[in-house]
């Protein structure tokens, strides 16, 4: 299974276009996180992957 990872830092940036390609790419699962230029990311540390 492919797992992708979707991030935007700004409220100008959109996730639709990363998560469309990541799909396109044949990912079933995506990450997404919205959170601007901090040091933790919880989805992308999550350990329930």
């Amino acid at each position: 299974m492919k797992i992708g990872y979707a991030r935007i830092s700004t409220k100008d940036q959109k996730l639709e276009m990363q998560t469309e390609a990541l799909q396109k790419a044949g990912c079933e699962k995506i990450y997404k996180e919205t959170q601007s230029a901090v040091k933790e990311r919880p989805e992308l540390q999550s350990t329930d992957k």
